[in-house]
């Protein structure tokens, strides 16, 4: 496909290589020639130093000929303004936008994003992504992390294999026949900062990360197997009271389970604000690296913090602060990959990448035909996806054994009818079934071509 990115910041440079490198015809623009530069110098892509509102530029950038643009500026308007431009002028079929304000977000004026008015096609919010990111998160006690395919039939949960795992060096060939009941599939692991897709003969290790598919019935009963017994946390705390910590403390209001929340905000007219906004949530306004704050806040008895400021260095000062605590669970959010690579020594639980967290949501839209679901791994190196039998797929009727599954594809579980299975070789795909795979990047054309994936708009 030819695609226009426009906005060459961290996410805009993180979607064109990764599609450049899946072998769609990117071009980029963007108003900094530094960044168009780092684009030309590292991406088979196009970058072109410009306004992306102004015509001309998108002219310049062949919009004529553009099967979808994708507008992550910094700007929310600057992104409408493209969509729109790119619909009057240039007849793009497809518009994405990334759009932060909650002004712009109401449900109220959700008619405002139409083809008669703003004809954006997907609207990307990536603080609300990344709340719900978090609440997964936090739903999973004792994962790293936690996501939804098939309408929540499936999740796919990640894992640290530590000394209380009674599994490992067991042939996962060994644990599907001893766990025959268990609808649950070992993909791959992370090991030591390299990520292996893993087949029946291999084994789990202990400092591996893990990534399991389960069925979402059998989350509870799945953790327990691989020595995971942490309950769901009712006392947490939240540094930062941003669109990230004032959705995420939303969501937890209206849980089930009925949390005890608390949030530290530093700003006072942010946290008045946040405070009027929430029911029962505590808001205190204060530094969260400040230790008497978190006497306030009766740090002792908090099970889970989540650091979610705009800062990054702040979020991960209260996190190794928090931890040094006693602290049992700890996450925090960090914008730059190299802060990733410190988690371990600063024994943080969990360092979410928001860029990474929208760039996987954008990556969903922009794949073929009956793809519904994807979940980004290693940097965009390989991907979750989940994707229908349709009647004219190469894979209806067959058996995995008679496919032409290639190496880098793993299938992992399918859905048939609302019921999850564990295929094995003689397993035959049947019209309808949603079949959720690993893939690595080298190999997602021929995964849209195994499914005869058409486009879709």
């Amino acid at each position: 496909m030819n695609i226009i990115i426009c906005g060459a910041g961290q996410v805009g440079y993180s979607i064109a290589n990764q599609l450049s490198q899946q072998g769609h015809s990117i071009t980029v623009i963007d108003k900094t020639s530094e960044d168009i530069q780092k684009i030309n110098d590292n991406l088979d892509a196009k970058g072109i130093v410009g306004i992306a509102t102004y015509p001309s530029v998108l002219e310049l950038a062949d919009a004529k000929n553009a099967d979808m643009i994708i507008a992550v500026t910094r700007n929310d308007e600057t992104n409408m303004i493209v969509c729109q431009i790119a619909h009057s002028l240039f007849n793009v079929s497809r518009k994405i936008a990334r759009i932060r304000s909650k002004e712009f977000l109401n449900p109220t004026y959700s008619n405002l994003f139409s083809k008669s008015h703003l004809p954006i096609d997907v609207i990307i919010s990536p603080e609300y992504e990344v709340a719900k990111s978090l609440m997964r998160k936090i739903e999973a006690p004792g994962a790293i992390e936690s996501f939804p395919f098939a309408n929540d039939t499936v999740r796919l949960i990640e894992i640290s294999i530590d000394e209380n795992c009674p599994l490992t060096k067991t042939p996962l060939l060994k644990l599907t026949q001893s766990f025959s009941d268990l609808n649950a599939n070992v993909l791959a692991v992370q090991r030591d900062d390299k990520f292996i897709m893993l087949k029946k003969k291999d084994t789990l290790l202990e400092g591996d990360k893990a990534f399991i598919l389960t069925d979402s019935k059998q989350v509870d009963q799945t953790m327990k197997v691989f020595g995971k017994n942490e309950k769901l946390s009712d006392k947490l705390l939240i540094i930062g009271a941003g669109n990230i910590g004032l959705d995420l403390a939303k969501s937890l209001e209206e849980h089930p389970s009925n949390p005890r929340v608390k949030i530290i905000e530093k700003n006072d007219e942010r946290a008045q604000f946040v405070a009027n906004e929430l029911n029962e949530a505590m808001v205190i306004k204060g530094d969260g690296l400040d230790e008497n704050i978190l006497k306030e806040v009766n740090l002792d008895e908090i099970d889970t913090v989540l650091c979610v400021t705009d800062d990054d260095e702040v979020n991960l000062m209260s996190a190794v602060l928090c931890k040094k605590k006693g602290i049992k669970r700890v996450i925090a959010l960090a914008n730059s990959q190299n802060y990733s690579l410190l988690q371990s020594s600063l024994k943080i639980d969990d360092i979410v990448d928001p860029r990474m967290t929208t760039v996987s949501t954008i990556l969903k839209q922009v794949h073929k035909g009956k793809i519904d679901s994807v979940f980004t791994l290693d940097n965009g190196d390989f991907e979750i996806l989940e994707a229908k039998i349709l009647e004219n797929s190469e894979l209806l009727n067959k058996s995995i054994g008679d496919s032409s599954i290639v190496d880098g594809v793993r299938i992992g579980l399918i859905v048939r009818e609302g019921k999850v299975l564990v295929p094995t070789k003689d397993f035959i795909f049947k019209l309808n079934d949603s079949v959720i795979l690993l893939s690595s990047r080298n190999q997602l054309k021929k995964v849209e071509q195994l499914f005869r994936i058409s486009e879709y708009y």
